[in-house]
């Protein structure tokens, strides 16, 4: 007989995908908060794919370079503090999925385009940014704000009452124990 996971493992692990993702973002934020000289120029100006002339058009303007990493930064920080607590969750998830797929639209991995920045790796269309992108999916489409996370105590003002968290309510739908 397969194994079958059970319904509070399921959560368990769509919280931990969650928390983990938010930690990569809030971390990647305060690094770039914490780096005085940390600038989005060089990363828009060697952009190769679509968009390339607005990359390289905001990357030659100090302004608009100032707002863009500015938006990064504290962006990539709401991101990552929202979905490790589960608060404003369902935002804090399409904004990441925006910022990671701006990211893969300005430096995609595709044959033929090198970039002066290092990579981790060898990347083929498929790169971490990718992956995490469909992961963030992937946390959109199975919420657990409700089980384990501010957004729940937000529900509550909505409606006067905390709800029932997934977990006991899947796990009666199911009758697994």
């Amino acid at each position: 007989m397969p194994w079958t996971p059970s319904p509070r493992f399921q959560v368990g692990t769509m919280v931990a995908l969650r928390v983990l993702i938010g930690w990569h973002f809030l971390y990647e934020g305060l690094a770039k908060l914490l780096n005085p000289y940390w600038t989005s120029a060089g990363y828009l100006a060697e952009s190769q794919w679509w968009f390339k002339g607005v990359f390289v058009a905001i990357a030659a303007s100090p302004g608009a370079v100032t707002v863009v990493d500015y938006v990064n930064m504290w962006g990539q920080v709401a991101i990552g503090l929202g979905l490790m607590f589960g608060l404003f969750t369902r935002w804090s998830a399409i904004g990441g999925i925006v910022l990671l797929a701006l990211y893969y639209i300005a430096a995609p991995p595709f044959v033929g385009y090198t970039y002066p920045i290092p990579a981790e790796g060898s990347y083929l269309i498929v790169n971490k940014v990718l992956i995490e992108l469909a992961a963030l999916l992937v946390v959109l489409a199975y919420p657990t704000e409700q089980t384990f996370g501010l957004d729940r105590f937000l529900a509550r003002k909505t409606s006067g009452s905390i709800p029932e968290p997934l977990a006991p309510a899947v796990l009666e739908s199911t009758g697994h124990d």
